[in-house]
C-alpha cells in the first residue's frame, strides 16, 4: 500500500491552487507546507502536503525537471469522481475523460480524468456500484 506520494511540478504556487480545489471533494486540504528554513536538508525552497484524515497523501515539490504522469485517487462514491471532474476543470484543469463507466478496466470502474498545469494525468475512481 502506497502510504504517500511526491509530485514534481513546474509552478508550485499554480499547482498547489489546483490539487486543493480539484481534490477538496475528496476532503484533501493543506496538512502542511514546509520550507528550507524550517528544515535545512530540504533540497527544494518549499513544499507541501496534501491530504486527508490528518495525514499527507500527496506532496507537490517544485522542479526544473518535470516528466507528466499519471496519478489516481480512490473516492468512496460516484459522486465525489463528479465533483472532482467539475472542481478540477473550474481550477483551470483540462478535460481529459469525463466521468463514466471505464468497462475495459471493470463493470463498477467509473473515473474521470483531468489534466493539471504540468499536464499530469489526474484521475479519479470509484470501484463501487452505484
Amino acid at each position: 500500500m502506497i502510504d504517500h506520494y511526491t509530485l514534481l511540478v513546474s509552478n508550485y504556487e499554480a499547482s498547489k491552487s489546483f490539487y486543493l480545489k480539484a481534490l477538496a471533494p475528496l476532503g484533501y486540504t493543506l496538512f502542511r507546507e514546509v520550507t528550507r528554513e524550517q528544515v535545512p536538508v530540504l533540497p527544494v525552497k518549499i513544499v507541501c502536503g496534501l491530504g486527508s484524515g490528518g495525514l499527507p497523501h500527496l506532496w507537490l515539490r517544485p522542479s526544473d525537471n518535470i516528466a507528466p504522469t499519471h496519478i489516481a485517487f480512490r473516492a468512496a462514491d460516484r459522486g465525489a469522481v463528479r465533483a472532482f471532474h467539475e472542481a478540477a476543470l473550474s481550477a483551470g484543469g483540462k478535460d481529459n475523460g469525463p466521468p463514466g463507466i471505464r468497462e475495459r478496466y471493470h463493470a463498477n470502474y467509473y473515473g474521470a480524468y483531468a489534466l493539471d498545469p504540468d499536464g499530469n494525468n489526474v484521475e479519479v475512481v470509484c470501484h463501487n456500484p452505484e
